[in-house]
């Protein structure tokens, strides 16, 4: 049974950093491209970043490019993403994605107060 499971969301203040993961278990982790969502309060749920098998290569959304990033440790079956210069409008419920399964975890609420 594919579960994934992030962790890390906490209340922040503008311009702080923070670092989410996502545990996986019930697939082989390293065989799978991994990708962040988030859903910001009264919006739909949006692309954040994904990131290939072996880390060789990393995707940003435009909104998110060269604050944040996206990476795994395949021996531990876990994805991060490290935020840095938080803003407001980083305020979502942050997921994680298995695009292959389908799979997404319960999400972890981030707030950026200005």
């Amino acid at each position: 049974q594919v579960q994934l499971a992030e962790s890390g969301g906490r209340l922040v203040q503008a311009g702080d950093s923070l670092t989410l993961s996502c545990e996986a278990s019930g697939f082989t982790f390293s065989n799978n491209i991994m990708t962040w969502y988030r859903q910001p309060p009264g919006k739909e749920r949006e692309w954040v970043a994904s990131i290939s098998r072996l880390s060789g290569t990393t995707n940003y959304a435009p909104t998110v490019k060269g604050r944040f990033a996206i990476f795994r440790d395949n021996a531990h079956n876990t994805m991060y993403l490290q935020m840095n210069n938080l803003k407001p409008e980083d305020t979502a419920v942050y997921y994680c994605n298995d695009p292959s399964s389908g799979y997404w975890g319960q999400g972890t609420q981030v707030t950026v107060s200005s």
